[in-house]
């Protein structure tokens, strides 16, 4: 019996939960203060360059390269986005430059899905041959094929128009394969069940595939937007037409005939990056949920 008692004991003794020690919460304490500064250094240093730029649009000319450095103005003034909004050249740029974009996310989204949906679920000749050829041109530097691109547009008589900024790009290979890659994971129940109740294929894609297209299309379109407002050495290239110019060509011959007015270029180039800023605080949490769904698949 005594036996039993002295077994006993070691066992109740062992069952007590034993507590975690007070060092580790200023541990987590600390590495938790440590990742907050860490993160919120990284947002000023991103941050930075845009306010900067914001700030000296309210700068007199010698202000904004003054030495030295002074971030704020000595005295606030508006004149240089009065002024840079009172230049016609300048908004009709914006307008043209966002109708642009609009109508170049439009249809590369259409072209890109279509694209997806054929190689996710169509069944043709010389697919796999088909499907090398484009994934291999995601591997091609856009600055290789400027020239030859130039040629061709020039012999369409494509130059000094809108298509030549809309049309080329449109299609690329790396949203064909976001978008694939999307549609593969969709059931082939919903589209069987689509096909015994007499829907065709552009039926199928229509009413099954671009509703369930969101996630996808949120990133390609937003991508789209991007690439074609940022563009810069292609408009530069086809278009010479004072009544298309782009907003970064408009930009770059503002800085080479007005050198001198710094203050009015950085208040264009604030205004210029507002649409952007815009767009991805509009579609930020869709594009991190898709990203990180990307990842996870």
């Amino acid at each position: 019996m005594a036996q039993d008692l002295t077994l006993a004991r070691p066992v109740t003794g062992t069952a007590t939960p034993v507590s975690p020690g007070p060092r580790r919460r200023p541990r987590r304490w600390l590495t938790g203060t440590l990742k907050a500064l860490a993160g919120l250094f990284f947002v000023v240093l991103a941050l930075f360059p845009l306010a900067w730029m914001v700030i000296a649009g309210f700068k007199t000319k010698t202000e904004v390269v003054r030495t030295p450095f002074q971030f704020f103005p000595q005295v606030w003034n508006v004149d240089n986005y009065t002024q840079i909004l009172a230049d016609p050249t300048f908004l009709r740029s914006l307008g043209i430059t966002g109708f642009g974009a609009v109508l170049f996310t439009l249809l590369s989204l259409t072209v890109n899905s279509m694209a997806a949906y054929a190689f996710a679920r169509l069944e043709f000749q010389l697919k796999r041959t088909l499907w090398v050829v484009v994934i291999t041109t995601m591997f091609i530097p856009g600055m290789t094929i400027l020239l030859t691109s130039f040629i061709m547009v020039t012999k369409l008589h494509m130059l000094d128009t809108l298509a030549v900024l809309v049309l080329p790009g449109a299609a690329a290979a790396i949203h064909v394969f976001f978008i694939r890659q999307f549609y593969l994971n969709i059931p082939r129940s919903l589209e069987e069940a689509a096909l015994i109740d007499g829907c065709g294929r552009w039926g199928v894609y229509l009413r099954i595939f671009l509703p369930m297209s969101k996630a996808p299309f949120v990133v390609v379109g937003v991508t789209s937007f991007l690439t074609f407002w940022n563009s810069y050495v292609w408009p530069i290239m086809t278009i010479t037409s004072p009544e298309l110019y782009q907003i970064q060509q408009y930009l770059a011959s503002f800085r080479s005939e007005r050198s001198s007015e710094l203050g009015m270029l950085m208040a264009g180039s604030a205004l210029a990056a507002a649409p952007v800023v815009l767009v991805f605080l509009v579609f930020q949490r869709q594009i991190i949920a898709n990203i990180k769904m990307a990842g996870l698949k």
